[in-house]
């Protein structure tokens, strides 16, 4: 029995002796490494907003953990649409990727006529980064400490009201809260929410729908007052901003933020962006420049995100439709 024993305790030994040199060498096929080159982050408003200082973050640390050159383009006008259809038809890489707001995706499929490409099956989400709320904002200067005292003062001008949109989901938001309100206001939509809030310092519009990283800026400046937000609970990092709900306008709208990339993208490159950007949202630093701007980390996985992504859709069908907006050619 016993050469039978060292017989067998030597086939057992080679068997392991195979595995251990066979494994890892198949672990390293399946690991396939990211493509080389450099990385583009596509951002579809102009330099200097908050989509831009978004995006700009992330791209630095995405330098940082992959050791790659990563480059940040702007590439405003059509609602985004221009930066939505470059990354759809980019090369499946995982080297293009669009920085954007869910909800903004979502929206590009209702308020335009023919949008250039079906943007909600065209992309795929590799990482959520962050939820923040659309901002109901006023001039500091003015008397208007509260939603109901907007509403009154607004109520007196009728159509001589105006207020400041800078895309479809600040437009939606401003035609609920007219319409909640019994308002005539007019809306003038702007490229940027910094050209919105400088007319309203200069008198020249009386509020604005806006997105929240410049309104913050600017509300910390003393320059603006913000209201109210479009989220259906105050954010944890603004306690003190009360929400639209609380000032009986019915409107639950978060903005979150996401990286896309096409559809066709294979799987292990969507997991190791995930990773990436998952790691650089749990850091402190992230949490602080979230923060700034009353935005809250937020990580879902990118089915998480694609599921989300599609509930959205369907909501903007119907915010299209009670805010009446008419899609644009």
């Amino acid at each position: 029995m016993k050469p039978m024993s060292m017989r067998l305790w030597w086939l057992v030994a080679q068997v392991a002796t195979v595995a251990a040199v066979t494994l890892p060498a198949a672990s390293g096929a399946g690991a396939q490494p990211f493509p080389s080159g450099e990385i583009h982050l596509i951002c579809g408003f102009p330099a200097g907003g908050g989509a831009d200082a978004i995006a700009r973050f992330y791209a630095e640390k995405i330098k940082i953990i992959s050791g790659r050159t990563v480059i940040v383009e702007n590439k405003p006008g059509a609602g985004a649409n221009i930066s939505i259809e470059h990354v759809a038809r980019a090369k499946p890489d995982g080297r293009t990727i669009l920085m954007h707001g869910g909800p903004g995706l979502a929206a590009s499929m209702h308020v335009f006529k023919k949008p250039p490409v079906d943007s909600v099956n065209a992309l795929q989400i590799v990482a959520t980064t962050n939820l923040q709320a659309l901002m109901l904002a006023v001039d500091a200067n003015k008397p208007w400490k509260t939603i109901a005292d907007l509403t009154a003062a607004m109520r007196s001008k009728g159509e001589k009201a105006t207020y400041a949109t800078s895309a479809p989901t600040t437009t939606v938001m401003g035609a609920i809260y007219k319409k909640a309100a019994g308002l005539q206001a007019v809306e003038v939509n702007y490229r940027t929410s910094t050209d919105a809030y400088n007319d309203m310092l200069a008198g020249a519009i009386d509020y604005g729908v806006l997105e929240p990283v410049s309104t913050m800026a600017a509300h910390r400046q003393g320059k603006l007052r913000i209201l109210a937000l479009s989220t259906g609970q105050r954010l944890a990092a603004a306690p003190d901003f009360p929400t639209m709900i609380e000032a009986g306008i019915p409107l639950n709208m978060s903005l979150w933020w996401a990286a896309m990339v096409p559809a066709k993208t294979p799987r292990h490159l969507v997991e190791q962006l995930n990773r990436w950007f998952d790691q650089i949202t749990a850091t402190a630093e992230a949490k602080k420049f979230l923060n700034s701007f009353a935005s809250d980390p937020y990580m879902l996985s990118p089915e998480g995100a694609q599921a989300l992504l599609n509930k959205e859709a369907n909501d903007w069908a119907d915010y299209v439709r009670i805010a009446k907006i008419d899609p644009q050619g």
